[in-house]
């Protein structure tokens, strides 16, 4: 399965009702470590960052008090709804009692007392309410609670804004170290680690990173003082209220925390089964005539039902717990929301509450448990974050390719000559691959290499174009030791056309053309037609302008090595390295190529990496090699009168053809 199906199924783990509540959490080896790490990035903008944490302090501290304002304007309202109400009963009272007081007869003591009260209860009301509903106060609440909304979002419009630019450059920083980083890795280290790998780390890791600086940490501080805040304000509303309201947090843990063990369980098996499921189809489908040719397609298919069995089962499972958990804590919330309601109306029926605290303090409760489980949400979040930031730091910390000398030299007038001297290598520490290997290689001489696979062929290539230190000896080339040239010089005395051929997204024009540098249309087609490329590009429909696609399957395998082998031509180069050049040519391609590398490579040193014996045997020298050292050397009719190792490759591959005509 490729390391983008990995980034995939990650990716996927993300939906569902709660964002992930429950998916497993990537956790950091040194959390502490890293973390220290990480916020050495942040020096640089410390003054921003306080700012930012200061801004989102106060943004929700404007949010935080505008219920307990607004529940002023409620009581208020409903001061003056009741005292209308009661003022006109009152009223309606007065006007009754003053007929029966106007009256000889009915004008009994108990009358003028009780119309001396009711005048007492009115002078109370309007005293206490006015008679009517305070539109002026009611107003003037409003238009500050206004206010508060338009500072609260201005406090978070800077402050994530801010934040955006540090977390950017956070990243952008980070991104640069990792670019030069990759520049200066030595080959090894791409050769010990897939693509994929390196690229998670490049592309995930810091995408995650980047998403967490700029939201998920104004978010966890958000929610911290949000989760505070409310806390001290519905304290100075009721205790016991709060007592009620703080009750329902055990409840939601506890109710919930053995379905988020669960379900985290079920959401692991669906990772591992997505994986499973895109490795299986990826398989399938990039041998997808391998497939049909063997007639598996039934096996396929069968395999494909059985994961996705698994898959469903596992996933419905996971999705349904997941769900199962916020219903839950609806439940327990609104259960704790009817106690505060009941509670809260017979604090007001005695007066020992105000309506309008009352309203706040619901309006508290339901602001109080989203800050929580976002809170557990950003740590989970977090915590990934510092596993990804340990991933990028991990390459970050990946040794560096031995730098160059810098007393570099330079051979101003190449001849050539290449030697190495008691070279000594193996690819790991204490396994030993070549022992004392002695070589001379006479300037314009082809020097081929032949063996049996894993010889270590391909490893001389490596250890001559400095691919790979050696651990012992010296190669030198016209006599200059190449540690003591720069990478840049030696590299720009090969050419190069490997087994594995390299084309990118381009025209046809710009790939021979990566071979040198400001080279001309003339050269281009020169070099193509001496690699006999000239003759397909031109039938092409858009000839050298043809784009090849960004894995060049719009052309044929030996269609691309021509190119290659044109893209060597055009560098002119002094010494030239050929593994398995003609690979993947046909055989009448093959006569014609060898005829232009026959012509390429007079005057210039050759190393010709072979298996097909018969296209070296015109070479100065031949290099025998098993096991990683060289046990036989000589032109080929001094190695075929030995009676060797050569001698039966040679003939081997003779009686195999002869079988393969008869």
């Amino acid at each position: 399965m490729s390391e983008n199906n990995k980034r995939q199924n990650d990716g996927a783990q993300k939906g569902g009702p709660m964002g992930g509540f429950g998916a497993p959490v990537q956790k950091a080896k040194d959390a502490k470590g890293t973390l220290k790490r990480l916020l050495l990035y942040f020096k640089p903008h410390s003054v921003k960052f306080i700012i930012v944490f200061i801004f989102a302090i106060l943004s929700t501290i404007f949010n935080i008090i505008s219920p307990k304002i607004l529940g002023k304007a409620t009581t208020k309202l409903f001061e003056g709804i009741y005292g209308k109400l009661a003022l006109t009963k009152l009223m309606t009272e007065q006007t009754a009692l003053e007929k029966l007081a106007g009256n000889k007869v009915t004008a009994t003591p108990d009358v003028l007392k009780g119309l001396a009260g009711i005048k007492a209860g009115i002078a109370k009301v309007i005293s206490e309410t006015g008679g009517k509903v305070d539109f002026t106060y009611i107003g003037h609440v409003i238009l500050l609670l206004i206010g508060l909304y338009i500072i609260s979002s201005l406090f978070s419009f800077v402050q994530q804004y801010i934040m955006a630019g540090i977390g950017q450059n956070v990243v952008y920083k980070m991104r640069e170290d990792l670019s030069d980083k990759l520049n200066k890795l030595p080959i090894k280290f791409y050769d010990s680690r897939t693509n994929g790998e390196i690229l998670s780390r490049v592309t995930n890791d810091m995408d995650n990173i980047s998403t967490t600086l700029q939201q998920s940490l104004t978010q966890l501080v958000t929610s911290v003082v949000t989760i505070i805040g409310v806390l001290i304000m519905m304290l100075t509303i009721s205790p016991i209220l709060t007592l009620v309201a703080v009750v329902t947090l055990p409840l939601c843990a506890i109710a919930t925390s053995g379905l988020a063990k669960k379900s985290q369980q079920y959401f692991a098996g669906q990772q591992k089964d997505i994986g499973e499921l895109n490795g299986h189809v990826e398989e399938m489908y990039t041998g997808h005539k391998i497939v049909k040719a063997f007639g598996r397609e039934k096996e396929s298919i069968e395999k494909f039902d059985g994961i996705n069995t698994r898959l469903y089962d596992v996933g419905w499972k996971a999705q349904f717990i997941s769900g199962v958990v916020m219903p839950i804590m609806n439940f327990i919330n609104n259960v704790g929301y009817v106690v505060v309601c009941v509670v809260g109306g017979i604090y007001v029926a005695k007066k020992k509450i105000e309506i309008g605290d009352i309203q706040a303090f619901i309006q508290y409760t339901r602001q109080f448990t989203m800050p929580i489980v976002q809170t557990a949400n950003i740590v989970n979040v977090v915590q990934s974050t510092i596993a990804s930031a340990e991933r990028v730091f991990e390459l970050l910390d990946e040794i560096d390719e031995i730098p160059d000398s810098p007393e570099a030299k330079v051979i101003e007038l190449p001849k050539g000559e290449v030697e190495f001297k008691d070279v000594k290598f193996g690819y790991k520490q204490g396994v030993t691959l070549i022992e004392d290997m002695n070589v001379t290689a006479k300037p314009g001489q082809t020097v081929a290499i032949v063996g049996p696979t894993g010889a270590g062929k391909t490893t001389l290539v490596n250890l001559l174009m400095r691919f790979y230190e050696i651990n012992a000896g010296k190669i030198t080339i016209d006599g200059v030791d190449t540690r003591e040239m720069t990478r840049e010089t030696l590299h720009g005395l090969f050419g190069m056309v490997l087994q594995d051929t390299w084309v990118f997204n381009g025209t046809i024009r710009d790939n021979i053309a990566y071979g040198r540098e400001g080279c001309t249309e003339e050269e281009i087609v020169t070099a193509a037609k001496a690699a006999h490329a000239d003759h397909f590009i031109r039938t092409l429909p858009e000839g050298y302008d043809t784009i090849l696609n960004e894995e060049a399957s719009n052309i044929s395998q030996g269609q691309k090595q021509l190119l290659t082998i044109a893209r060597a031509i055009l560098a002119n180069p002094r010494i030239l390295i050929l593994d398995e050049a003609t690979s993947s040519v046909d055989t009448r391609t093959e006569v014609f190529i060898q005829k232009a590398m026959g012509n390429l490579m007079q005057g210039r040193t050759s190393f010709v990496i072979a298996h097909r014996l018969s296209t070296i045997r015109d070479a100065d020298l031949i290099l025998v090699m098993n096991n990683g050292s060289i046990i036989e050397q000589g032109n080929h009719d001094e190695l075929i009168a030995k009676d060797g190792f050569y001698a039966d490759l040679y003939n081997s591959q003779f009686s195999d053809n002869s079988e393969e005509v008869s």
